[in-house]
C-alpha cells in the first residue's frame, strides 16, 4: 500500500482530473477501502482543499471552489503546456503576472522539469490581428527549446510549403515564436546558408542532436521585426488575393510592416524594402502601395502599372480643380 502522503496526491490528482467520483471508483484505483478513501478525503480537507461530498445513489466527491486557490497538482505535460502558454498567450496587460506564475510554478518543480520548462523561451509576435497558436506536440516544443538553449545544431525532418515529402534540413536554431495562429522555429540554415523561418507543424526533430554551435547575431537584432519583415505571407497560409503584385519604396521595412496586413516585406538596405502584397482589386492595390510618404517603384505585373497609371490620371485631374463647392451637373 502507498504511504499515506503518496496516496493524498494520488487522490488529489484523481480529483482533479474529473468533476466526481464514487468512493467505489477511488478505492479502486488507489487499491485501498471506501474506509481508507473517506479518512483520505477528510486529511485533503484538513489541508484546505475544498472537498465536497454528494450523498445518494449518485453520489460520489468533487473538489468545490473555495475562497482560496488551495496548492495544485500538476503532470509533467501539464506543466510544459502551462510554462509554453503562459509564454506566448499573455496579453500585454498581464505580462508581469504572467512572468510571476510562471516563476511560482518553477521554483517548485523538480530538476528534471525545472530544466525543461528553463528551454522553453518562446518570443510571440503580435501583429495587428493576434491570433492564438494552436496546439503543437510539446515534446517537439521541448526538444526545440532545449536544442536552443544548448546551442545545439538540430536535425530536421521538413515539408516546405506545397510539396509533398519532407526534407532533411540542418539547422542552428536560434528562436522560438508564435506567430498569429502558428508556431515557428528561427534558425541559421547550414545548408542555404541564410536564416530561414520553419512552421513546426510541418517539421519532425530527429534526435540526438548536433554538435554545438556559437550564436549568431540577428539581422537588426530583434525577433519581431525580423520575423514579420522578411518572412510575412510567405509560407502561403493567407489568402490568395485576385490581385498581386510587388514593388520597392524608399523606406526602411520597419516603416512599412505595420501597414502590410498580408504579403512580405523584405530590407533592401537601411532605407529601402521589397513589398509583395495583394487586394481584391489592382485601384485598390495600387492606391494601398501609394499611401507612403515615399518613392515608389512598381516592379510588376503590367496590369499594376496600368493601375498606377490610371490613379496618376486621376489624381491629377482632381488637382485642375478649383477650391469650393463642383458645379451641380446639368439636368
Amino acid at each position: 500500500m502507498q504511504k499515506t502522503s503518496s496516496r493524498l496526491l494520488a487522490l488529489l490528482s484523481l480529483l482533479q482530473a474529473r468533476p466526481e467520483w464514487s468512493g467505489g471508483d477511488l478505492a479502486e484505483r488507489l487499491q485501498v477501502t471506501v474506509r481508507t478513501v473517506r479518512r483520505d478525503i477528510d486529511r485533503l480537507r484538513a489541508l484546505g482543499y475544498p472537498v465536497a461530498t454528494d450523498k445518494g445513489p449518485g453520489g460520489g466527491y468533487r473538489l468545490r471552489p473555495g475562497s482560496q486557490m488551495p496548492p495544485l497538482l500538476f503532470d509533467d505535460a501539464q506543466v510544459i503546456a502551462l510554462a509554453v502558454a503562459l509564454q506566448s498567450t499573455a496579453h500585454p496587460a498581464i505580462a508581469e503576472d504572467a512572468d510571476r506564475a510562471l516563476a511560482t510554478i518553477r521554483n517548485v518543480l523538480p530538476p528534471r522539469l525545472r530544466q525543461r520548462v528553463d528551454a522553453l523561451h518562446v518570443t510571440t509576435v503580435r501583429p495587428s490581428d493576434p491570433g492564438i497558436p494552436p496546439a503543437q506536440d510539446l515534446d517537439l516544443l521541448s526538444t526545440v527549446g532545449t536544442a536552443i538553449q544548448r546551442r545545439e545544431v538540430l536535425h530536421l525532418d521538413y515539408t516546405p510549403y506545397q510539396e509533398a515529402a519532407p526534407q532533411r534540413r540542418c539547422v542552428e536554431p536560434h528562436h522560438l515564436v508564435a506567430w498569429r495562429t502558428r508556431w515557428y522555429l528561427l534558425a541559421w540554415d547550414l545548408d542555404r546558408d541564410d536564416w530561414r523561418v520553419f512552421r513546426t507543424d510541418r517539421m519532425t526533430a530527429r534526435t540526438p542532436t548536433g554538435p554545438r554551435f556559437t550564436v549568431r547575431r540577428l539581422p537588426g537584432g530583434d525577433v519581431s521585426t525580423f520575423v514579420t519583415s522578411r518572412f510575412r505571407g510567405s509560407d502561403g497560409t493567407e489568402a490568395a488575393w485576385p490581385c498581386r503584385g510587388e514593388a520597392v519604396l524608399d523606406l526602411p521595412a520597419s516603416k512599412v510592416v505595420p501597414h502590410i496586413a498580408d504579403g512580405i516585406v523584405e530590407p533592401l538596405g537601411p532605407a529601402r524594402c521589397r513589398v509583395i502584397t495583394g487586394s481584391w482589386s489592382w485601384t485598390a492595390l495600387a492606391a494601398g502601395l501609394g499611401r507612403f510618404d515615399a518613392n515608389l517603384h512598381v516592379i510588376g505585373p503590367p496590369a499594376l502599372h496600368e493601375a498606377c497609371a490610371a490613379l496618376a490620371r486621376r489624381y491629377g485631374a482632381a488637382t485642375t480643380t478649383g477650391p469650393g463647392r463642383l458645379d451641380a451637373p446639368d439636368g
